[in-house]
């Protein structure tokens, strides 16, 4: 049963690092809205975890699949799900049947290793996550949500059910937090750190694959160049600059836990920032229809 899993699982991982891949290119693409590389990460999202989807002649799995991968009808009627087998190591699939006998060998092995790395992995991540938490019992209340804390070194916000702004005292006793709280304010209202820890669970079940790592990495840089996106709608010329100020003043501390106001390269940001312009409602839209069209074409699967 857990080789059949993992075989399952290595599946969809060379599927998920192709999606990523695509995405890691079109984030290149600077007339993109840093916003809609954001939404466009969810796909490899999707397709670390879903071994089925939905078939499309229009998927680019139909150009990859007359080469190196084979379809597997799941459903039969419309809309048609399919699964793909990159491996082809299998002959039969309700239940798995492996080709050979060395094949079923080094599956069971290798499903061993892939269980006990992937949970001592999501223990490390429980475990730093409440030593973290543990950190912060010290803070102080400055009003609703919003904290203050001599234990940290950038603002971030902290919890998923219920966040927390959480500020270092130095930058609290200025008085001036005005832009980091806009900047964290929009983290809670789109839920990031949950997507946060989403994208740091598939990593975990996916750790043998470098890729998922990177794409972490680049995951979280573009959720925070989308939330400067959407704060700077809001911004005229001159609050435009204070608000690249203040980045700059805060360029520090990273964590996988919390959505933190300096946790992205500053200097990206800084540039991202100030070549921002703000989109007309027709570019809004054609840009929606792209990003649509770009998940059907590699979110679905291959057509048998």
């Amino acid at each position: 049963m857990l080789s059949e899993l993992f075989y399952w699982v290595l599946n969809i991982n060379i599927i998920g690092s192709v999606t990523g891949l695509v995405v890691l290119s079109l984030r290149k693409i600077k007339a993109l809205p840093r916003f809609a590389i954001y939404v466009l990460w969810i796909l490899p999202l999707i397709r670390f975890w879903l071994p089925f989807g939905i078939a499309n002649e229009y998927s680019l799995l139909n150009l990859i699949s007359k080469f190196t991968t084979r379809t597997v009808v799941i459903w039969e009627e419309v809309p048609q799900l399919t699964t793909t087998n990159s491996i082809m190591g299998a002959k039969g699939y309700f239940p798995l049947e492996y080709k050979t006998d060395l094949l079923e060998n080094v599956f069971k092995v290798a499903s061993l290793i892939w269980i006990i790395v992937c949970c001592a992995a999501i223990l490390t991540s429980v475990f730093l996550y409440f030593l973290t938490k543990s950190e912060l019992k010290s803070m102080e209340l400055i009003k609703s949500n919003i904290y203050k804390s001599d234990r940290i070194a950038a603002p971030a916000v902290y919890g998923v059910i219920r966040p927390r702004i959480v500020i270092p005292t130095a930058l609290a006793a200025d008085g001036d937090i005005e832009y980091i709280l806009l900047h964290e304010q929009v983290h809670i209202s789109r839920r990031d750190n949950l997507f946060r820890v989403m994208a740091l669970l598939t990593a975990c079940v996916h750790w043998f694959n470098p890729l998922s790592w990177i794409f972490l990495k680049y995951f979280f840089a573009d959720m925070e160049l989308a939330c400067d996106a959407l704060v700077l709608k809001s911004l005229n010329e001159r609050q435009t600059k204070e608000y690249a100020l203040t980045i700059l003043t805060c360029a520090s501390g990273k964590t996988f836990f919390a959505s933190a106001f300096g946790g992205a390269k500053t200097k990206v940001r800084i540039e991202t920032i100030l070549s921002y312009k703000k989109l007309t409602l027709l570019s809004s839209l054609c840009f929606a229809a792209l990003v649509m069209a770009i998940a059907v074409i590699i979110i679905t699967n291959a057509t048998v």
